[in-house]
């Protein structure tokens, strides 16, 4: 980050209110009877309600619009172990973008533990507040069991957006560079560096949508996780196979699509020129990637690039997933958020990139034109068509599957 933009960063978050979210009222509080109506007696209506239907909870209180973004701060951005304090920013950042792209509401949650039990049970004890929680920014392998504990305890959806929302848009736009590279996922070679949240997350998703795990090979800071290495996490090892390559650089030999979820300038010119005919790189570590497209593009003309970053084209970005992704399963009053939701929010981002870029989004971007193509492979995150299109397919998936309370 510049100096220039750090300190009108600054300035943004502070100003007259520091912070970026408020809490308001959107009922009327003018009058006697509004306040009779909004406290005591009126409130004591919904509340025996809820005492005789649970499930009315939703229809009296912010339950089925609130959702709760939770973090311990051990994982934010490219920043690492910051703590729960210093995560507060990242997390109002959060609530912003639920609020602006699918009118949802949060409160923003930051717990002072590091512990799995504790955090777990921290987040069992306040989920009757909200119809769903995001974790957010938590440190891997934690973040795995903290999921799964809360996914297996509790009746609403609960969703780690650096594992899932990640794993989606990256589907999303691997399914359709593929296409446009013409080849296919049951039969590429891909590569991913990191093994952390995302990575894991992503190749469990594409593993689903027809990747096979042979075809798989998985690097983290030791090299090729392969058979033959030794005190290997359960996590890394459903991926570990029989190979004799070691190294980043053995694994880019031939590939057809390269994931990177790790650290900035880890992959060279070398490597991206040794990878198949019409390669595809995702080089998504933020705020630099794994290799920059200007040394890509130096080396290679044949192939199809993304990074995390809005200044280069096919960003991806996780905000084109969880607002709208949430918004479906709260509309359907769902229970969690399930592979078949995820898969639905797949296809929808994968279709509405074939379809005719509306003029708002050329403005937005000072673009002439943008059409499915290398250089967009994904919607940008200001397509006024996502809140019909990416809410509707979870919604429907949600239904379909059972996890439905409508």
């Amino acid at each position: 980050m510049s100096s220039k933009l750090h300190q009108l960063a600054l300035e943004y978050h502070q100003g007259d209110r520091p912070g970026k979210i408020i809490v308001s009222s959107h009922k009327p509080l003018a009058t006697r009877e509004d306040l009779s109506l909004a406290y005591t007696p009126g409130v004591a209506a919904p509340v025996c309600e809820i005492v005789q239907d649970a499930n009315k909870v939703y229809d009296f209180t912010i339950k089925r619009n609130l959702v709760a973004v939770i973090s311990d701060g051990s994982a934010v951005l490219g920043l690492g172990n910051v703590g729960p304090l210093a995560s507060k920013p990242v997390m109002e950042g959060k609530a912003v973008l639920f609020k602006y792209f699918a009118d949802i509401d949060v409160f923003d949650i930051e717990i002072d533990t590091q512990d799995v039990d504790e955090f777990v049970q921290t987040v069992k004890n306040i989920a009757p507040t909200f119809g769903g929680i995001n974790l957010e920014d938590i440190s891997a392998p934690r973040c795995f069991e903290i999921e799964k504990r809360l996914i297996e305890a509790l009746d609403i959806p609960v969703f780690h957006d650096d594992q899932h929302g990640t794993a989606i848009i990256i589907a999303a736009g691997l399914l359709n560079s593929l296409e446009i590279q013409g080849k296919h996922i049951e039969t590429a070679k891909f590569v991913c560096l990191g093994a952390g949240s995302a990575g894991i997350a992503t190749l469990n998703l594409l593993c689903e949508l027809g990747l096979s795990k042979d075809n798989i090979l998985l690097v983290d800071r030791e090299g090729v996780i392969s058979q033959d290495m030794e005190n290997v996490s359960q996590i890394k090892a459903q991926y570990s196979v029989k190979t004799d390559k070691k190294t980043l650089a053995d694994a880019m030999q031939g590939a057809d699509v390269f994931i990177g979820v790790a650290a900035a300038n880890l992959v060279s010119k070398q490597m991206i020129k040794s990878m198949a005919n019409r390669p595809i790189v995702f080089a998504l570590s933020n705020p630099n990637p794994e290799i920059s497209p200007s040394d890509v593009n130096s080396v290679r003309d044949d192939l199809i690039m993304a990074t995390g970053r809005s200044d280069y084209p096919n960003q991806v970005n996780n905000v084109l997933g969880f607002p709208f992704i949430f918004r479906g399963a709260l509309d359907a009053k769902a229970s969690e958020i399930n592979s078949k939701m995820k898969i639905a929010a797949v296809h929808a981002l994968k279709d509405l990139a074939k379809l005719e870029v509306p003029s708002s989004v050329l403005k937005a971007y000072s673009a002439e034109s943008m059409v499915f193509s290398k250089s967009y492979i994904i919607p940008k995150p200001f397509d006024p068509r996502l809140i019909d299109v990416v809410p509707k397919a979870v919604f429907d998936a949600a239904v379909s599957s059972g996890v439905s309370r409508l």
